[in-house]
């Protein structure tokens, strides 16, 4: 143990060079030290100073050293219960830890298994002959030249399983400690030593049974003179615990939860939505839950003071709720950061952004959440590192069975990388080879694994990304132009000058329309492309003057419509598919229209006027947007 005086002294000396120094902190530090008595600063001196671990000899001396400082503190806790005095028995207890190799205890118990391992230990020791200390083995027996050197550097207590070894890894690789295996059979070592009667005293007046003492202690919110009013009953131990205590341990986890289920209930009061207001509202149980646990889990710990199987059960739960309410509040704020930036008023719910903002928020709460569970799993002895690995080596294995997924993943990346659709435009899904399944709709959603489009008739599909991908997407909703583009069969008996005076009328109401657009990079087409199946066949190509696909499905109507008066007005008509049989009487076709048509040509051919092979520049400039559209009768039309 280390001189406490000495220790003082040199203390004071320090402080007082420190206190020369005028930072506000030091003063107030120095004013607590210098004025701390001496008994307790002398006890935490000699708590601070760590064990010696060097060889058994040290590591089993400092052991006995400190459960007679665990007994003197004991005492003066009984002497006087409170929480000063409670803390400097703890404080002694959990010196113990740095005697024990609790490698293979999880950590989140490692605090509570260490403390309860000195008593079960203490418990032993207290009831077997020792060896003189000269037997034990110390440093100088493992060196090279030593007795052991060529033994295990481990040394085993006579007539026990109580072993001290030396470890072999880690951050106290090199110190003898109590080995794992004597860490995980404390507790029926102790159960079986208790048979034995005592060789030695616990240094403890009046304590008889080290382990009944243990089952009884309370803290001092708990004061023992309360304690030992209980009836009998309430004292005798169930499962390693004694009765009062599992009522006490039950009442706080049922209270813990009566007064969660309320705060969910108010929390949940307020509709979802982006103000900050509900966010906090929500998180409220979260929270609770966050800043309630650590406090349950030290009133069991310090004041009802758990033991026997359910001893490290505080400390698990403790963890795991605290990562419950970690992921609570990841996805409750994921969830509405997304909505909150989309409530913008630079940016609208049906935006790709907000697909964008919504899966990055989704994908970002997905990681944290798994580095939340990794890190509580390994807090609870859960081998996340090895389960990592080993899941290498299935990984082609999911990989391949995942396949469909990771496709749809990877197309929905693209999508959002390219951004060729939004949610809410109007697009074309056409087959990249060929002719196929073209849907045509409106986009309402922008998935992980999918995309639905509404389309007119009101049924919804689903496109997986991955297909999506392979289409080529046409997005009505970007246009500035729209294609309007017809092919139109005229019957055999159409004569030359006819399809002429045809060709002719439609280059005009092509150039006449108000709608068209007819420029060097957007030429109008009417054009006679050859003899098709029972058919003349006449193509129409221009570019309408429109970004809505609804305005251009108007003005194709129109147009279509006044193509089939310049049709009846050349006195031909539309060529009927060959598989069809009327049996009607036909009327033939009109000679009068005809001669009139024909006249024309030849006037036109006489005057230089023939619009072949294209209209002449004067003559198109003439005739631009002398047709009236909205056409005459509609209600958008003109009105004398």
């Amino acid at each position: 143990m280390v001189n406490k005086a000495a220790a003082r002294r040199e203390l004071e000396q320090l402080l007082h060079r420190r206190c020369s120094i005028r930072a506000p902190w030091w003063a107030l530090l120095c004013a607590i030290l210098l004025w701390t008595p001496s008994s307790v600063l002398g006890a935490t001196i000699g708590l601070l100073s760590p064990p010696d671990t060097s060889s058994p000899r040290a590591t089993f001396t400092s052991f006995r050293e400190l459960t007679n400082e665990i007994a003197k503190r004991y005492v003066d806790y009984r002497e006087a219960p409170s929480a000063h005095t409670q803390q400097a028995f703890q404080h002694a207890v959990e010196q113990g830890k740095q005697l024990m190799d609790l490698s293979a205890v999880p950590p989140a118990a490692q605090r509570e298994i260490g403390v309860a391992s000195i008593i079960w230990l203490w418990e032993v020791i207290a009831r077997v002959d020792l060896p003189d200390a000269e037997q034990i083995p110390d440093a100088a027996a493992y060196a090279g030249d030593g007795d052991l050197a060529d033994h295990p550097a481990r040394w085993r207590l006579p007539d026990t399983n109580i072993v001290i070894a030396r470890a072999g890894e880690g951050p106290r690789a090199g110190e003898f400690l109590f080995s794992p295996e004597t860490i995980a059979s404390a507790r029926a070592y102790a159960e079986i030593a208790r048979e034995l009667p005592y060789r030695r005293s616990s240094r403890v007046e009046n304590v008889k049974d080290l382990t009944a003492t243990a089952l009884g202690f309370s803290g001092w919110m708990l004061p023992s003179h309360l304690i030992e009013r209980l009836p009998g009953w309430a004292r005798q131990p169930i499962a390693g615990q004694v009765a009062w205590k599992w009522g006490l341990t039950f009442a706080s986890l049922g209270l813990t939860l009566v007064l969660l289920v309320l705060l969910l209930r108010w929390s949940r009061r307020r509709p979802w939505d982006a103000r900050p207001i509900t966010l906090m509202q929500r998180l409220s149980a979260p929270l609770a839950l966050l800043l309630w646990m650590p406090l349950l889990r030290t009133f069991l710990d310090d004041q009802v003071r758990i033991t026997g199987l359910v001893i490290a059960w505080p400390d698990y739960l403790a963890e795991l709720t605290r990562v419950v309410a970690l992921v609570w509040m990841v996805l409750l704020i994921s969830r509405w950061i997304p909505e909150a930036m989309i409530a913008s008023p630079r940016r609208t719910a049906d935006s790709l952004d907000a697909s964008l903002l919504r899966w990055v928020a989704r994908v970002f709460s997905l990681m944290v959440i798994l580095g939340l569970l990794f890190a509580a799993a390994q807090d609870l002895g859960i081998p996340v590192f090895g389960l990592v690995a080993g899941a290498g080596v299935g990984g082609l294995a999911i990989a391949l069975a995942a396949r469909p997924t990771l496709e749809n993943f990877i197309g929905a990346l693209n999508l959002f990388a390219d951004r060729p659709i939004r949610v809410g435009d109007l697009c074309r899904f056409d087959e990249r080879h060929g002719q196929g399944w073209n849907p045509v709709g409106t986009v309402e959603a922008i998935g992980l694994r999918s995309t639905r489009v509404r389309q007119f008739d009101g049924s919804l599909i689903t496109i997986p990304n991955a297909d999506l991908a392979e289409r080529n997407i046409v997005n009505l909703s970007v246009c500035e132009t729209f294609l309007l583009q017809q092919r139109i069969p005229l019957r055999y008996e159409t004569s030359a000058d006819q399809l002429r005076y045809v060709l002719a009328n439609l280059r005009e109401l092509l150039h006449a329309h108000p709608m068209t657009i007819h420029t060097e990079d957007y030429p109008i087409r009417a054009r006679f492309l050859g003899f098709r199946d029972q058919a003349l066949t006449i193509e129409l190509r221009t570019y309408i003057r429109t970004k809505s696909y609804t305005e251009f499905l108007a003005i194709q109507e129109d147009i279509m419509l006044r193509v089939m008066q310049a049709i009846q007005r050349a006195g031909t008509g539309f060529a009927l598919p060959a598989q069809t049989l009327y049996m009607i009487r036909d009327p033939g076709l009109d000679p009068d229209q005809r001669a009139a048509a024909e006249r024309q040509v030849r006037e036109w051919a006489a005057a230089h006027e023939l619009p072949f092979p294209d209209l002449d520049e004067a003559q198109r400039k003439r005739i631009t947007g002398t047709l009236d559209y909205p056409p005459e009768g509609s209600p958008g039309a003109e009105r004398g």
